[in-house]
């Protein structure tokens, strides 16, 4: 009987992967990470290369929010390692589990200056939960399940793995582990809940914040029941989308997120009680939504509160969200409402009808957000997931556009981060390949991932990426001319989507007036492979994002 051959650190950090469900890797390879890039082409994990590393870390950031298991992301040493720092930050802000691995000098090389030497590990601690060096064959199969629990646990986030050359070439004296059953926590303790149920019933305007774990579908369930049973008034952030199901928009004031101008933002202000659910202050600073600090709030969530001036809990009930909300629901009573917070709800209602039938008045070309977002939500069934990167388009669709299925619209509103659309966009093409997937960005945030079109044109995969087109940095322009009234560094010049599109080997298509939207939609998703649509948008409106322009309902 023959000797068993040894293993070599890559086979090692590929096998890992494998045990831990990897379906995919997106990357760009190089000199130092070539082992592991070689191992993986025997294996059952789909290698996909990316045109920029950034990119391959918001690919492998949106499968892990659309899956709850970390997405992979994979570079060489040097550039290749510190061009995944943006794509880290954002995961990380986001709470959306990845683990990225980088390429190293041999570990004899790593404190000389020579070529693509990076103190990599300590480049990216601080924008991960986890950053580590397997830097001896004793270690690799810690580190990486290591960093896999780190990404995936509690608030879920980033984790990185520094591979020296040395390490994954040479043999690996170490066993791929065993991938432990995540633990299931249980509900809050019941102390926690009964003093919980306690405020929330003597409450006479008590408001539910959803934050972005809210939307995760199991606790969107439990969510969606408590609000069955108490029928509390709710508001959720940006990342929060779809957490609330259609049943219960009748009690539902709509997002809110970085300014206090909307008009959850008026319920909020005016709450005795406001009890949050798998919310992060990264999502809407609490200065802003409890600048008045008049109300009792209550954490839930499986992480315990960064408390600061403006978000100090009465009560913390920490445990599985969806578990304490089922174990609370029994404990509370149903709300009845104050009569001025009833008519807030009754003048919301007209004025969302209002905002629906004025939207299709709009009949201009350059094309009015509202009528853009009028026709959008035809099409947002169940069947879409939709993607959204940062400008001022995206603060429209956030605050008017409704969803009702949990993780449907990915939103960025941690680090704000340009560019996440597309590759978010490929994301939901693989993880949901039977369902419709339509990405957003306006025209200067198309071109920080743009690249990445001949990706999706390789993968031969059905994505609409829209691109809202009006030739500046709008969102930074508003800003800039509400504070010195005059605007600086927001202009740039034109780019022919179609051309683009055709250039990549994808189809693209312009929107010349209102009228157009649905059809060419309707065409667009019907088409085989990827297609650009352009749309010209008018922003006159835009300073209203910007202002405090809802009444007072509450008073």
């Amino acid at each position: 009987m023959g000797l068993k051959a040894a293993k070599t650190g890559a086979q090692v950090v590929v096998e890992s992967l494998e045990k831990h469900g990897v379906q995919y890797v997106f990357g760009i390879p190089g000199a130092k990470i070539d082992k592991v890039f070689d191992t993986l082409v025997d294996s059952s994990i789909k290698t996909i290369v990316c045109r920029h590393e950034q990119n391959a870390a918001f690919i492998a950031g949106g499968m892990g929010r659309l899956t709850g298991k970390a997405g992979v992301a994979i570079a060489t040493s040097g550039p290749g390692v510190s061009n995944l720092t943006t794509g880290l930050a954002t995961a990380n802000s986001e709470g959306d589990p990845i683990v990225a691995l980088g390429g190293s000098v041999a570990t004899s090389q790593s404190l000389k200056q020579i070529h693509q030497t990076l103190q990599a590990v300590s480049v990216l601690s601080p924008v991960t939960k986890f950053s580590a060096e397997a830097s001896s064959p004793e270690s690799i199969a810690e580190v990486i399940a290591n960093a896999f629990r780190a990404a995936e646990s509690d608030r879920p986030g980033a984790a990185f793995v520094n591979l020296p050359k040395d390490i994954m070439e040479g043999n690996a004296k170490c066993e791929v582990l065993e991938v432990p059953a995540r633990p299931r926590f249980g509900p809050g303790n019941r102390e926690s809940l009964d003093l919980a149920a306690q405020i929330i019933n003597a409450a006479q305007r008590p408001v539910i914040l959803l934050g972005l774990s809210a939307s995760r579908p199991e606790n969107a369930e439990a969510v969606r029941t408590l609000l069955r049973k108490t029928h509390t008034p709710v508001v959720g952030t940006f990342q929060a989308a779809g957490a609330v199901s259609g049943d219960l928009v009748d009690r539902f004031a709509g997002r809110v997120g970085q300014l206090g101008n909307s008009l959850g933002d008026e319920l909020l202000a005016s709450a005795d009680v406001i009890i949050t659910i798998g919310y992060d202050p990264v999502e809407y600073d609490p200065s802003i939504w409890n600048h008045r600090r008049a109300a009792k709030i209550i954490h839930i969530d499986s992480v315990r509160a960064d408390v600061d001036n403006f978000y100090s809990p009465a009560v913390e009930i920490l445990g599985d969200i969806a578990l304490t909300l089922l174990a609370l629901e029994p404990l509370v009573s149903a709300v009845v409402l104050a009569a001025d917070v009833e008519r807030f709800f009754a003048s919301l209602a007209s004025k969302r009808a209002l905002r629906v039938k004025g939207a299709h008045n709009h009949c201009e070309n350059p094309i009015h957000p509202l009528r853009i977002v009028a026709e959008l939500q035809k099409w947002l069934r169940d069947d879409v997931t939709l993607c959204l990167d940062m400008g001022s388009f995206h603060l429209w669709l956030a605050h008017f556009l409704f969803s009702f299925r949990a993780r449907q619209i990915l939103i960025s509103n941690g680090q704000q981060t340009l560019g996440v659309a597309l590759p978010w966009g490929i994301a939901a093409c693989l993880v949901r390949p039977h369902e419709k997937t339509l990405s957003i960005s306006g025209d200067g945030g198309f071109l920080f991932s743009a690249m990445e079109l001949e990706t999706v044109v390789r993968l031969k995969l059905n994505l609409v990426h829209m691109v809202w087109i009006d030739g500046t940095y709008d969102m930074v322009g508003v800003q800039e001319r509400a504070k010195y009234k005059r605007t600086s560094g927001v202009d740039f010049g034109p780019v022919d989507v179609v051309k683009y599109a055709e250039a990549f080997g994808a189809s693209g298509c312009m929107i010349n007036s209102p009228e157009e939207i649905g059809p060419v939609l309707r065409k667009a998703f019907e088409a085989p492979g990827p297609v650009l649509i352009g749309v010209r948008v008018d922003y006159r409106d835009n300073h209203m994002l910007f202002e405090n322009v809802h009444e007072d309902l509450l008073n």
